[in-house]
């Protein structure tokens, strides 16, 4: 009997384990989603992203703010139209992660 619920509570906390990584979103703490670093020059294209954002108003993956130089910090983004560190495609539906736009305190949220 006491083997048998050795093996339930091994299991059960295999399960709890299991949600609880399913649950993280999909960047990491250190500010990266599939090693891309979210930070740095970004161009939106309309086909084959690295990226594929959606833009929301509550309960985003990364707040961004957008600048006009030196976007060194995770979550501050300089748009161009070349010579970018990745690229991005705003979507409606399906994103990979989910964006807020913001005037202060970008990051992962």
């Amino acid at each position: 009997m006491k083997k048998i619920f050795c093996i339930f509570a091994s299991f059960i906390l295999l399960l709890l384990g299991s949600l609880t990584v399913s649950a993280a979103g999909p960047i990491n703490q250190d500010g990266y989603f599939k090693n891309i670093r979210l930070a740095g020059r970004v161009r939106v294209v309309d086909s084959f992203p690295d990226i594929r954002v959606q833009v929301v108003s509550s309960f985003p993956d990364l707040n961004v703010k957008s600048v006009s130089s030196f976007p060194d910090e995770i979550g501050e983004w300089q748009f161009v139209d070349y010579g970018e560190d990745f690229t991005i495609q705003f979507v409606d539906s399906f994103p990979d992660i989910r964006i807020q736009f913001v005037d202060s305190f970008p990051g992962v949220c």
